[in-house]
Order: C-alpha cells, then structure tokens, then sequence
C-alpha cells in the first residue's frame, strides 16, 4: 500500500472527474451478487452480498460502526448495477480507508488534518468587491467566533494569498478535539476538509454546529458568487454535484 498521506494528498489534488476517468479506464469487476444488505456481527455491522461479508482491499472483513452507516453503505453497493463502479461508493472508499490505514495511522491523519486548519481557508479574506467581502464576514466570522469559543483562542485573519500560520496554541487545542474521533470520523473528517478546503467547517459539520446544506454553503461563497457574475458552464456543474456527493458521504459518516 503506497503511504496514505502521499495518497490523501494526492487524491484531493485530483479534481473528481479525473478521479472518474481514472476509475473509468480500468476493468470494473461485474456485478456478482443479487443482494446486498447491512448485517449485525460482533463490534458492529458487516455487508453481506448474498450472504458473503465484503472485505476491504486489505482483505479484513468491512466493518461499520452503526446500522445507519451501514445501511447507507449497503445502498452503495445495491445501486450498481452491471458493474462494481468504486467511483459510485463514496461512503465505501472512506470506510476501506478508515479501517485499512487510519486506524493504524490514526496520529498521522490526525496531524494531516491540523495542518489544514493552519491554513484554513476562512481565515484568507478578500478584500474586493465589497459585497464578496460582505458575504464573507456574514457567514464565516460567525463560525470562527465559534471555533474560537471551543479552542479557546482566536484566529487570524488575512487579507489576500499571502501565507500566515496560525497561533501554535490554536493549533494544539483543534488537534487535541481530534482524539475523541473514531478511525471511519477521522477518514470522514478529512474527506470533508478536503472538499470544503477548511478544517473548520469540517469540524463544525463534525460537532453539530453546522447543517451539511450550511457547510456546503459556506465552503462556496466566492465559487458562487462567480457563477452569479458570469455564470456556470456544464463541465464545472458536473464536478460539484460529484464533489457534493463525496461531501454528503463524509457528513453522513459524522453526524450518524
């Protein structure tokens, strides 16, 4: 198995229709199976396809914390149809991961994750035009004030591109929330921090703070705010609904 981090970051650089392609041009496994459904074992769920666990690539049997994760995950693969398209399965892709590699590199993640949140995109402000400046004061000071209050110390906020750490004792306090988190809320964790660009919105999404529809929101301002001046074009549309399913899968797994 390649290093994770070296695949996590590697995979949120790809856009999803590259990730697409790539699933595309190989040779999908058929569909084998006529059933697939959520099944109680020892510690949790497992997903049986006509009576037969799923295994994750690492060849351990697929284990799902709740009946909720693991109906949800069932539907996954009761939806593919003459092919088992990986593509289609987010919610399956972050529990392989979860139990594969986050779980024995739970620190490391942990830490990965941290590091976004040193960089948080709500903390990097536009300073025109006024009314994308304005959106952005509305929606994302209110979540910092937030986190603030949780971590017990105060971002900074910059204007423009430039590169500003945040505070070390911010830092300490958001990685410290961390080790409440199971292996599959870490994967999902990251999932969502990747897509939203921000480990805060990540986290409030994590801590009930945020709605998936208010996290989601809050990720597109300026993204939105583009689209209403000049409009969207059909291949951009398609690369958000996809990212929006990867993110509906990650806030799935938190909130359950």
């Amino acid at each position: 198995m390649r290093d994770y981090l070296e695949s996590l970051e590697q995979d949120a650089a790809k856009d999803p229709e590259q990730r697409a392609r790539e699933l595309s041009r190989r040779e999908l496994p058929k569909r084998f199976y006529k059933q697939a459904v959520a099944a109680p074992i020892e510690g949790g769920f497992a997903i049986h396809l006509d009576g037969r666990a799923v295994k994750t690539p690492g060849k351990s049997t697929l284990l799902l914390p709740n009946e909720t994760i693991a109906k949800a995950v069932a539907a996954e693969w009761e939806a593919q149809e003459k092919v088992i398209n990986p593509g289609a399965m987010p919610l399956t892709r972050i529990a392989n991961t979860a139990q594969d590699a986050v779980t024995a590199r739970f620190a490391e993640v942990a830490d990965e994750i941290t590091r976004f949140c040193g960089s948080d995109a709500l903390c990097y402000r536009a300073d025109d035009p006024a009314v994308l400046v304005a959106r952005q004061t509305e929606v994302w000071d209110p979540v910092l004030r937030w986190a603030e209050d949780k971590l017990e110390s105060r971002f900074e906020l910059i204007a423009g591109l430039i590169h500003r750490e945040q505070p070390a004792t911010l830092l300490k306090a958001y990685r410290a929330r961390l080790d409440a988190f199971s292996p599959l809320q870490l994967a999902a964790l990251h999932t969502a921090t990747s897509l939203a660009g921000s480990a805060v919105l990540a986290l409030a999404l994590a801590e009930g703070h945020l709605s998936t529809d208010d996290a989601w929101t809050a990720a597109h301002i300026e993204e939105d705010f583009n689209i209403e001046r000049w409009g969207e074009d059909a291949e951009a549309s398609m690369i958000r609904a996809y990212k929006r399913t990867e993110f509906d899968a990650a806030a799935l797994i938190l909130r359950a």
